[in-house]
C-alpha cells in the first residue's frame, strides 16, 4: 500500500514599493483602508481589506506600518 503524506505550510511574502509611500493603502468614502493578499495554501489566495478608521493619511501610514510590524513579528516567532 502506498501512503502519501502532505504537509501544509504557510509562507509570508511582503512586497513594499518604497517609491510609493501609500503602498497597501486604499482611500474609500473618506476612510483609509489597508489591503493585502494572503496565500493560505500554494494554490489559493485571499484579498484582505481592513478599515484603518481614519481620514488622515499620516495616521493611516502609521497604522499600516504598525500592522505589518506585528505580522512580521508573529511570523518570526512561529518560524523559531
Amino acid at each position: 500500500m502506498n501512503k502519501k503524506t502532505s504537509i501544509q505550510t504557510e509562507a509570508l511574502s511582503l512586497r513594499i514599493d518604497e517609491s510609493n509611500p501609500n503602498h497597501h493603502l486604499w482611500f474609500n468614502n473618506g476612510t483609509w483602508w489597508i489591503h493585502y493578499t494572503i496565500y493560505p495554501t500554494p494554490v489559493t489566495a485571499a484579498r484582505i481589506r481592513r478599515s484603518l478608521k481614519t481620514a488622515d493619511i499620516l495616521k493611516a501610514r502609521e497604522l499600516r506600518d504598525e500592522f505589518f510590524k506585528e505580522i512580521l513579528s508573529t511570523a518570526s516567532q512561529l518560524a523559531a
